[in-house]
């Protein structure tokens, strides 16, 4: 399979030169190294520096911007990779944007967590940040066109779209059980702050059992075994390494509507599906709904996120159990969805919602629809 057009390679390439650091933050093996490879087509003036090796760390203890000046000679690219290995890492990376201003600096990290905290006071108005996701609806339909991702769809809702999974067919089990095993459990467990690994898998099974539904972190600390406050920081620092994330309710008008509540969604089916080791085709399955509803969040939150719009997420649920699976909201227009896998769905759309928004569009989106809705954003 030839190589896949990646949508955040426009935007790069117009900011190489703006004078900023360029952070891509992303789970591993979701693209970063390829993406910048591609970006910079192993032009001479590139130096590739991996966080990960001992000797670039050791470079980087013993710091100063005559030194990496010296490193670098004539190369006027420098691609850091894995950043968030590097010790004291904000820092080192402001004397570079500071002290030599004609270096394209490019910083890359697998834990928002570990690198984002060290950046952000040090870098404030020098860096440009984006998040890479594994492949795209919108990418796999420009590289192949969309009859062919369409037939592709029940692929897609058990095994996900990392890009190795997706260019290496046949193997897709192994390579989600080994992604599982080499970043969700290795990676995250260094973190200081996991201290309990067979609580963290536990609780990744139960998110994964739970996907699209409310989670109480109560309900998860019972499972678990481990306090509420334990389960919300694991959430948190799963969230922060691109594992999952979380859509609040929505509540404006109606005394009736959850407040406080939360979604807890997985970045890609095919890790949510390895957690528990389930890769039955989705003629045989029970949680078919489940797997639609993740899909279409994680793919429109690419859509938008690539386009580079800013949208409001929620869900919206009452007291009484009526619900609505998504809600989005920009330019000051409310939009609600319903996610229906099959087309002959019976939808009922709760009259109270209608009531007290009138103003708000209401959309089915079903696995006849669905293309639309996941490359054409809000704003378009």
């Amino acid at each position: 399979m030839s190589a896949v057009k990646r949508s955040l390679a426009v935007k790069l390439k117009e900011q190489v030169g703006s004078g900023k650091a360029l952070l891509v933050f992303g789970a591993r093996q979701v693209g970063k190294t390829t993406l910048l490879k591609n970006l910079f087509n192993n032009s001479g003036e590139l130096l590739w520096l991996n966080g990960d090796d001992p000797d670039v760390q050791l470079l980087f203890t013993n710091f100063s911007a005559a030194r990496i000046k010296a490193f670098l000679g004539s190369k006027r690219i420098l691609v850091i990779d894995e950043a968030q290995r590097i010790p004291d890492i904000g820092l080192r990376l402001k004397l570079i944007t500071d002290g030599l201003p004609e270096v394209q600096l490019v910083v890359t990290g697998s834990s928002a967590f570990e690198l984002a905290n060290r950046l952000n006071e040090p870098l404030t108005g020098r860096k440009w940040e984006h998040h890479l996701f594994p492949l795209s609806f919108a990418e796999m339909v420009a590289h192949h066109g969309l009859l062919e991702e369409r037939r592709l769809l029940t692929h897609r809702l058990v095994f996900g779209s990392y890009p190795e999974v997706v260019s290496k067919q046949g193997l897709e089990k192994s390579l989600l059980k080994e992604l599982c095993n080499s970043y969700l459990y290795k990676d995250i467990l260094m973190l200081d702050q996991m201290k309990k690994p067979d609580a963290l898998i536990k609780l990744l099974q139960a998110l994964a059992l739970q996907m699209g539904s409310q989670v109480s972190y109560n309900e998860l600390s019972r499972l678990c075994g481990i306090d509420a406050k334990t389960v919300e920081k694991y959430i948190l620092m799963l969230e922060q390494s691109f594992v999952i994330f979380k859509v609040g309710s929505f509540s404006r008008n109606m005394r009736s509507e959850l407040k406080h509540s939360r979604k807890i969604y997985f970045y890609d089916n095919g890790v949510r599906n390895a957690l528990i080791n389930d890769f039955r085709q989705i003629e045989t399955r029970s949680d078919v709904g489940a797997l639609w509803e993740n899909y279409l969040m994680t793919e429109r939150m690419k859509l938008i996120a690539y386009k580079g719009h800013w949208a409001n997420k929620w869900f919206w649920r009452t007291k009484e159990q009526k619900e609505i699976d998504y809600l989005e909201e920009a330019n000051g227009k409310l939009r609600a969805f319903e996610f229906k896998f099959s087309p002959q769905a019976k939808v009922k759309i709760p009259t109270s919602f209608i009531a007290n928004y009138p103003e708000a569009s209401v959309e089915v989106i079903t696995s006849e629809n669905y293309d639309l809705f996941l490359t054409e954003s809000f704003t378009d």
